[in-house]
C-alpha cells in the first residue's frame, strides 16, 4: 500500500546523529530526493524526484521506461536516494537500495496519482485517475522498486548569525543498516 503524504515532515535533530528508528521516519515523512545510479562511462547519473513510500518500507520512483534511471537498473540494481529536507538548516538522509523496474501500468498510474498529490499537497481526486492513466500510457511510465538496506546521514548544521562561528561544530555519521534497531536509552 503506497502511504499518505505526511501532514509535518521529521525535523532531525541538531545535536546529535539520527537513530536508525528517526532516520526511517526521515524518509516516509519527506518526498523529494536526489536519484543516483550508476554509468558505465561517467560519473553517477542523478535526478531529483519525488518519490513515493510504501507500507512494506519500499520507496516507489516513476519515470518513463527510455529514461537513462529505468535501462541502467536492468544491467546494474544498486542505487541511492539522497532524501533531501525541504527546511532550513538544510539536511538530508541517504538511502542505499536494491531496485528493480515494474512495467505495469496500474502501479505507474497509482504512483504517479500520488506523485501529483505530494507535488500540490493534497490528493488527487479519482477524476483525475483517467488523464493521468492516459500520461502514463502515452509516455509508457514505469516503477523503479527501491528496496532500501542502508542509510548514511548527515545533520543540520548552520550558522543564523556570524558570531556563531566558535559553536558551529560537526560529527561523524556513519552507515547503519535500514533496519536496524534503536541502541538501547539504559
Amino acid at each position: 500500500m503506497l502511504l499518505p503524504l505526511a501532514p509535518e515532515p521529521f525535523t532531525a535533530p541538531t545535536d546529535r546523529d539520527m537513530l536508525p528508528s528517526e532516520r526511517r521516519q526521515f524518509v516516509l515523512t519527506h518526498r523529494t530526493c536526489v536519484f543516483g545510479y550508476r554509468r558505465r562511462n561517467d560519473g553517477p547519473g542523478m535526478s531529483v524526484v519525488y518519490y513515493i513510500p510504501t507500507d512494506t518500507d519500499e520507496l516507489l520512483v516513476s519515470t518513463m521506461a527510455g529514461r537513462g534511471k529505468a535501462r541502467v537498473i536492468e544491467r546494474d540494481e544498486k542505487v541511492s536516494l539522497c532524501v533531501l529536507d525541504e527546511r532550513w538548516p538544510f539536511t538530508y538522509l541517504q538511502v542505499y537500495a536494491d531496485a528493480t523496474v515494474e512495467d505495469d501500468h496500474e502501479l505507474a498510474v497509482d504512483v504517479m496519482m500520488a506523485v501529483a498529490g505530494r507535488m500540490s499537497g493534497q490528493p488527487l481526486g479519482a477524476e483525475a485517475r483517467p488523464q493521468i492513466s492516459t500520461m502514463c500510457e502515452r509516455e509508457h511510465r514505469v516503477v523503479i522498486r527501491c528496496r532500501p538496506y542502508e542509510t548514511f546521514a548527515t545533520p543540520p548544521r548552520h550558522l543564523h548569525r556570524n558570531d556563531q562561528v566558535e559553536q558551529l561544530s560537526h560529527w561523524a555519521s556513519g552507515v547503519v543498516p535500514w533496519d536496524a534497531a534503536d541502541p538501547d536509552a539504559g
